[in-house]
């Protein structure tokens, strides 16, 4: 086994940000926002709810919320993704879902990181008292 990868076993419920290094598998729950600059693999018992912002993710489990990946994102066979993805390169096996958008390629990260402030959201401004109605996201629902 790699010594630089760690493993939180399904027996692991976390509510609140974690951040890694290295190499990551998780097969429990998590509540919150994944942060690392190594790779994560969330395991088929897996129920990640939060964003996911790491260098690779290889999800076999179920994941609600937005990924965002420097390099590869996969999706495998029995995988549930409810959210966005952002990503160097994605895979999707044939029975994976995928209910969100995708933006590929290099372009997609810049894009991403260049993305003005939502409004309301810069320092020094506060929100408005009245938010101005926003529309709904096209939905995509794609199974493979």
């Amino acid at each position: 086994m790699n010594p630089n990868k760690n493993i939180l076993s399904s027996d692991v419920e976390i509510k609140g940000s974690l951040k890694f290094s290295n190499d990551l598998i998780i097969d429990g729950r998590i509540e919150g926002e994944v942060t690392s600059d190594g790779s994560l693999t969330v395991g088929e018992n897996a129920l990640v709810i939060g964003e996911i912002r790491t260098k690779s993710v290889i999800v076999f489990g179920k994941v609600q919320g937005n990924i965002t990946v420097t390099e590869r994102c996969e999706l495998k066979a029995n995988a549930i993704q409810e959210g966005d993805i952002v990503a160097g390169t994605m895979s999707i096996e044939e029975g994976a879902s995928f209910s969100g958008k995708s933006s590929v390629g290099k372009n997609a990260l810049a894009r991403k990181d260049a993305a003005p402030a939502p409004p309301g959201t810069s320092s020094g401004s506060k929100p408005s008292a009245v938010p101005a109605p926003v529309a709904p996201p096209a939905a995509t629902h794609t199974t493979v």
